[in-house]
């Protein structure tokens, strides 16, 4: 029995962690960690946590990880610093107890589990991530990734590639946006909350 309760993505992925990157503070809201914003009263990270229930792990990216203590969630640092995503999604292969990895950022609220389990079901012998492709460009920070990249992706991060460089080193699913739509038709799955414009167009609001 899971001891996070049950979730919609239940018994089927014990072979995935769940990694919330979390990257830096929020500059242009007020300095406050991204994952503490609050949707209908629950923080994002907390939303996010529950994708993980029924998935074998789950972990937080974060190099400042005390904002973030009080959800239980064991956290890890960047092994390479200052490489932005790209460096928060290798650690989080790092420090994987599994063989596959789902990454997502902090400041995306909506996530939904069955987008999730859309990245999760196309997995295959034959790739080494899977992603979303809207608009003739590959979603990177919602994604599923084999866990083995992370001495190919460390080697290359001197080169200070975006996600999307690194990603196409391997082999890569990009499913495409029909994908998404059939269970996300809005595509809320992908939505970033970065401003103060972000918070009020899709009902985010800062701590309390």
């Amino acid at each position: 029995m899971d001891p996070r309760g049950p979730g919609p993505l239940d018994g089927a992925y014990s072979d995935v962690t769940l990694a919330i990157i979390a990257g830096g503070q929020g500059r242009r809201l007020s300095g406050v960690a991204k994952g503490l914003l609050e949707v209908e009263g629950r923080a994002v990270v907390e939303r996010l946590v529950d994708l993980s229930r029924g998935l074998g792990d789950v972990l937080l990216v974060a190099n400042a990880p005390a904002p973030y203590a009080r959800f239980g969630v064991r956290a890890v640092a960047d092994v390479v610093r200052d490489r932005g995503a790209p460096g928060g999604v290798h650690a989080a292969l790092v420090a994987s107890r599994t063989p596959w990895v789902a990454t997502v950022a902090c400041d995306m609220p909506f996530v939904a589990a069955e987008a999730l389990r859309v990245l999760l079901d196309a997995r295959s012998d034959a790739v080494d991530s899977v992603c979303f492709e809207v608009d003739g460009r590959v979603e990177p920070l919602l994604a599923v990734h084999r866990a083995s990249l992370a001495p190919a992706w460390e080697a290359l991060l001197v080169e200070e590639p975006s996600l999307r460089q690194l990603m196409a080193r391997g082999r890569v699913a990009a499913l495409p946006e029909r994908a998404l739509r059939a269970v996300d038709p809005t595509l809320r799955s992908l939505v970033n909350v970065n401003t103060p414009e972000d918070l009020a167009r899709h009902g985010v609001s800062l701590p309390r």
